[in-house]
């Protein structure tokens, strides 16, 4: 223990800084501290509330009910606290803390305050007297408050973003019931937006963006309600809004975005816009119902023209066609988890020798029952629904089974244009081809004219994955679109199956004739093998032979057959698509 007089206790005195007093920490605290008699509603503020309350006279201070006439949001607020915090009896209260604003009047600057303290409680549990401090909280305030505006708001736009824009339906719609009004939700989908993010930049989409929200904001109506639906689309909730009401204001809004161009920093863009509206609640009772019925009707405007309004009736015939759909649906994955899509087999044959060259496989779904569904049955509903996927991907592993078991036979099966660019597909072709070794260099794959002049370089690029694996490629239905032959030699395709509905009539048809051998002649020039489809008769096979056509199908070779003309089916099917 050191003396009195050794170094160490002259370095405690030294280092040991003289307490302030409270006031004086207090003040540069910038807090106040009060005692509050609940019973008599008086209170009494240490010298400091001058500066935590300014302007505020000490006779608003003095009292409970005077201090709550000051009050926001409500002047009850201090009491329903103390009111709602469970009381802990014993010599230390009850701890409670409340944030509140405080302005003499409407004219004058709310100051935020944050106030703890501790009540305590009288013989029948309720508060009798209230200690605490209050501080200035002004910068929390505005920081939370921006906070809150950001999680409502879209950051682009300062309108409502999408979650809130949805609650905010759901509002309107319980109105409307429970006022027995009317309102419209629509969506405004600017127009081809992704052409302006390709030719000027996401900088000046989203300008075109901000002027477009401006526009539809100036001209609501107060009450209603904007709110950045997606990246292209906005809502809109119009509140007592009849149906013709809804027809006059979506003219107003479209008229409004095309007639002036946007200003940007690249110059100016010309944008139109199409809107989709649905009646709330006569069409719509919930906030899924007027999204799905605002987002169909603004895909049916876009569908019609760029530009144009669209408003959402009842409609019988399309309600059928969405339940056929939805069995259908159910139909589809049904047949591909139990292995009913089978495959149907065409033959190929050599224009000159007739020789077998390949079989086009067909898909097949058996329905349970004996009866079978033919592919032009399947694919297009499938494609319209999104199953189209899973269909291809169940066709190859059945197609490349098939080359597996038969080493002699060469297949060509047909794929979508959404299949084309499906990562899951290609997953699924590169481990057969690991796992088959020598299957590719048998397979041919068909992909349609229209597909191949969607984008030649993505094209070009599943051409050339394909033609590494060793498999050939095909241009199927050929001469119904509009693919030039320069395409043609840039695509790198081996084969291309000129369209049946040509080569049907070349027997009745010169003009059907001369399209057939022209393009035959430019085939070959290339290097590339056609096929003729549909070929009716020997007076037509004849004839194709004579003009230099590689291969010939249809009628006269013989239709589809489920049955394989190479024997029996493999031994180890391949597993059902997932």
């Amino acid at each position: 223990m050191p003396t009195q007089d050794s170094p160490l206790s002259r370095n405690e005195a030294i280092l040991t800084p003289a307490l302030p007093q409270a006031s004086d920490i207090l003040a540069a605290l910038g807090q106040a501290v009060f005692a509050w008699d609940i019973a008599s509603d008086a209170i009494v503020w240490s010298d400091q509330a001058a500066s935590v309350f300014p302007g505020i006279p000490a006779e608003r201070l003095a009292t409970g009910a005077e201090f709550a006439k000051l009050i926001e949001p409500s002047p009850s607020l201090r009491t329903a606290v103390l009111a709602q915090t469970y009381a802990v009896h014993g010599a230390d209260g009850t701890p409670y803390r409340v944030e509140y604003g405080v302005r003499m009047s409407a004219a004058d600057p709310v100051i935020w305050i944050e106030e703890t303290g501790r009540w305590f409680a009288g013989a029948d549990g309720r508060p009798v007297r209230a200690i605490g401090s209050v501080r200035i909280n002004n910068e929390r305030h505005a920081r939370d408050e921006e906070l809150t505006k950001l999680a409502r708001l879209d950051p682009l736009t300062g309108e409502l973003n999408r979650s809130h824009l949805i609650a905010a339906l759901a509002e309107a719609i319980e109105e409307t019931s429970r006022f027995r009004s009317t309102a419209a939700f629509m969506l405004v989908g600017i127009d081809h937006l992704a052409r302006v993010n390709d030719a000027f930049g996401f900088d000046v989409a989203d300008a075109v963006i901000l002027d477009i929200a401006k526009r539809i904001r100036s001209r609501l109506r107060g009450g209603d309600v904007l709110g950045r639906f997606s990246g292209n689309k906005f809502g809109l909730i119009l509140k007592n809004c009849t149906v013709d009401d809804m027809n006059v204001a979506a003219e107003r809004f479209l008229t409004g975005i095309r007639h002036e161009v946007v200003p940007t920093k690249s110059g100016p863009v010309s944008v139109t816009a199409s809107i989709g509206a649905v009646s709330l609640p006569r069409y719509a009772r919930n906030t899924d119902e007027a999204v799905n019925r605002a987002h169909e009707t603004l895909d049916a405007a876009k569908r019609r023209r760029a530009g144009s309004f669209a408003a959402w009736r009842p409609d019988a015939a399309r309600d059928a066609q969405r339940r056929v759909n939805i069995r259908v649906t159910d139909e589809i994955v049904t047949a591909l988890n139990e292995r009913r899509i089978k495959l149907a087999y065409e033959p190929v044959v050599s224009a000159a020798s007739r020789e077998r060259a390949f079989h086009e496989c067909l898909v097949r779904m058996d329905q349970g029952d004996g009866q079978v569904l033919l592919a032009p049955d399947i694919v297009p509903v499938a494609e319209r629904l999104g199953l189209i996927r899973l269909v291809d991907h169940r066709v190859l592993e059945l197609v490349v089974a098939e080359l597996a078991a038969a080493p002699d036979i060469c297949l060509s099966l047909n794929i979508s244009p959404d299949t084309t660019m499906d990562p899951d597909w290609w997953a699924g072709i590169e481990s057969l081809m690991v796992a088959h070794p020598g299957v590719a260099e048998r397979l041919i794959v068909e992909i349609t004219e229209t597909v191949a002049i969607q984008d030649i370089d993505d094209v070009r690029g599943f051409v050339t994955r394909l033609k590494n694996f060793g498999s050939r490629i095909a241009i199927d239905d050929f001469g119904a679109g509009y693919t030039s032959f320069r395409n043609l030699r840039k695509l790198g395709v081996d084969i291309v199956k000129i369209d049946g509905a040509f080569v049907q009539n070349i027997t009745h048809s010169a003009d059907d004739r001369a399209f057939v051998q022209t393009l035959i002649d430019l085939a070959r020039r290339l290097d590339i093998r056609t096929v003729a489809e549909w070929v009716q008769d020997e007076e037509a096979a004849n004839m194709l032979r004579d003009w230099g056509c590689d291969y010939i199908q249809g009628r006269l070779i013989g239709l589809a057959s489920g049955e394989r003309p190479w024997g029996a089916p493999p031994e180890a099917v391949l597993p059902a698509a997932s």
